[in-house]
């Protein structure tokens, strides 16, 4: 009935879940209760949990207990990252979130866009997935310029990651181009919404 000594293990049991991080009881010792507030990657990126996780009892209930903890969690953060897309210039909305959820949030983002620029299209205004490229190869300089920075090891690691797949979506958008695809429902994109 110890969860500090279990977490050692939680690697064998969780993809990329590293430790669960502790609250304090708040006492002048600040000494860790077995309430899990945060779960700790592998690569040492911490995310937040949504709420608690209660890890004391018999181990096998308190591992559902942090499953659905951690289920709960990214769906939550990912909703986060999604709702605050437009919010602020891309480059600064990735900082704000750990890698998983800002990858995800991405992707979704890129779908969407690629979507509106299809209706744009639809409506008339034929340049439309021309200035969403534009509009891609913006952002992937700004990424750029942020790899010439300073950034922690995770954070250097996750905008390469990025701008591997904004890559990716700025070759697609050009084959969209280059194919003269007209709508949404063209082969060339539903074809790549199915990877």
């Amino acid at each position: 009935n110890n969860p500090e000594l279990v977490c050692k293990h939680l690697s064998k049991l969780y993809d990329s879940i590293a430790n669960l991080k502790w609250k304090s009881d708040g006492g002048a010792s600040a000494k860790a209760t077995k309430v899990a507030n945060a779960m700790i990657a592998k690569d040492g990126e911490e995310m937040e949990m949504y709420g608690t996780c209660d890890c004391s009892g018999k181990v096998e209930i308190w591992l559902n207990r942090v499953t659905d903890a951690m289920r709960t969690t990214v769906r939550y953060h990912f909703a986060q990252a999604v709702a605050t897309y437009d919010e602020k210039p891309r480059e600064h909305w990735i900082m704000d979130y750990e890698a998983q959820p800002a990858l995800c949030g991405t992707q979704i983002w890129w779908t969407s866009e690629v979507n509106m620029a299809f209706a744009r299209l639809e409506e008339g205004f034929e340049n439309s997935l021309k200035d969403y490229q534009k509009k891609q190869i913006n952002q992937l300089n700004a990424l750029i310029v942020m790899l010439c920075g300073e950034l922690s090891e995770n954070d250097r690691q996750k905008i390469m990651t990025i701008c591997t797949i904004d890559v990716h979506a700025r070759d697609v958008v050009a084959k969209l181009i280059s194919m003269k695809a007209d709508n949404a429902s063209s082969f060339q994109w539903q074809s790549q919404l199915r990877h």
